[in-house]
């Protein structure tokens, strides 16, 4: 760690302790060369994976289109805001560990059916028949056939 004072690369940890927040290590330090002391903090830095969208573009993650989504389907179904806040943190954890730096949408899209499966069969469907771009009634009786079978 370079002093910020004389730029030296010589310092030494004086003290360590876990921040107030527990979100960080901070570390008092003293310069060999000059004799002054600082703080340091080391936090961890989490970035999420870049989508690579189907015609080969990049764009970053955004939360905030993630949970639109969502939104979106279960518009007007009986589902609690904290599900939904569950759902979103679950996608952002499978993400994060995936380990990958690049994932596709459609992996993303996938990953948002099974929440949306789990949540709610009538907002899975209709995701699903956007998301899979249903075209005749055949692929909507196979995705009704897979959350289950209908009432008679």
């Amino acid at each position: 760690m370079k002093c910020p004072f004389c730029q030296n690369e010589d310092t030494q940890v004086l003290d360590t302790r876990v921040s107030e927040e527990g979100d960080a290590i901070r570390r008092r330090r003293r310069c060999s060369k000059c004799d002054k002391r600082f703080t340091t903090y080391e936090r961890i830095e989490l970035s999420m994976p870049i989508l690579v969208k189907k015609n080969g573009s990049r764009m970053e993650y955004a939360p905030a289109k993630l949970r639109g989504s969502l939104m979106l389907a279960l518009r007007k179904r009986p589902v609690a805001a904290e599900a939904i806040d569950a759902a979103v943190a679950t996608i952002e954890e499978k993400l994060l560990t995936s380990g990958r730096r690049e994932v596709d949408t459609g992996y993303v899209g996938e990953l948002v059916m099974q929440e949306l499966k789990r949540l709610d069969k009538i907002a899975y469907i209709r995701f699903a028949s956007v998301y899979k771009n249903f075209e005749d009634l055949a692929e909507f009786q196979e995705a009704l056939a897979e959350v289950g079978h209908p009432r008679k």
